[in-house]
Parts: C-alpha cells; structure tokens; sequence
C-alpha cells in the first residue's frame, strides 16, 4: 500500500499507538464504500469531528461480496481505500477481511466507533465490543438516504 494514510494492520496499531501517546482522540469508522458517495463523505466528516484522529476500515473485496452480493465490490479494495484516504477528514485507512468489524476494534480500541444514521446507539452490532473496553458509539452522518445500491440502480436503468 503505497499511500501513507492507507495502512496495513501492524502499522495502524503503531501509529495509533504514537498518536494516543500524545493524548489523541480515535474514533473508527468503516464500510464498505464501494461507489463513494455523498453520505460517506459526510458520515466520515461527522465522525471525524469526534475526536484527532480518524481510521476508516474498509471492508475487503471478499466481504464486500458476501455482503452486498453478487457483481460486488464494483471497485477494488486499493481503490476504494485510496478514494477514501483522499478525504480531508480521514487519516487512517485499513483494509480489513474479517466478517466484522469486532477484531479491529478490539486491536485498536478507538475512544469511539461511529456509525451512520442507519443505526441507533442500541442497534449497532459492535455496541456490546466497544463497551467492554470503555468505549462509546456515536451516531454521525446525514439521514440515510444516498446509498451505493440505489445509485447502481439508477444507473442500470440508464444503460
């Protein structure tokens, strides 16, 4: 991974690490972020605004797959994260492989976790995992009306 903000594991736990040490704020976010989009960039400005230091995981290709279905991700992994990395909010971006999120949150311990507007405090999956290290989840981002689906759709009935 040739951009500095995009980072393998081992080298995200040292740079979050050196940032804690100077008493930095983390918050996480992740998705997918497959056709970025207008809610991604103002999910991951709100959350930013949390705290000094944001780390984005991206879900890997296989995942994405999984989760979205068949003809998914449309980009890359590398692309997404090199899209992603490219904001001015973010400073972090991982590519992660696991089903969830749950692994990097209990290797990073970010103060928060947020997630977008799709999700209240009690119905993110991750809740109970960043509770029992002491963190918190927060709810950022606009309403949930821009999604990567709904654009592939649209444009499928241009062709």
């Amino acid at each position: 991974m040739s951009d500095s903000r995009i980072l393998n594991r081992d080298e995200l736990i040292l740079r979050i690490e050196q940032a804690r040490s100077t008493g930095a704020r983390i918050v996480l976010a992740n998705g997918c972020f497959d056709v970025l989009h207008v809610g991604h960039v103002r999910y991951l400005a709100g959350a930013r605004e949390l705290g000094d230091v944001l780390v984005v995981g991206i879900n890997s290709d296989e995942q994405v797959a999984r989760l979205k279905g068949a003809g998914r991700p449309v980009m890359p992994a590398a692309e997404r994260a090199e899209l992603v990395a490219s904001l001015e909010s973010v400073t972090y971006v991982t590519i992660f492989d696991e089903p969830t999120v749950e692994q990097l949150l209990l290797t990073l311990k970010p103060d928060v976790h947020a997630k977008g507007t799709d999700y209240t405090e009690e119905t993110v999956p991750e809740r109970a995992v960043v509770r029992s290290y002491g963190g918190r989840v927060a709810i950022v981002g606009d309403p949930k009306d821009h999604s990567t689906s709904a654009i592939l759709s649209r444009i499928g009935g241009h062709e």
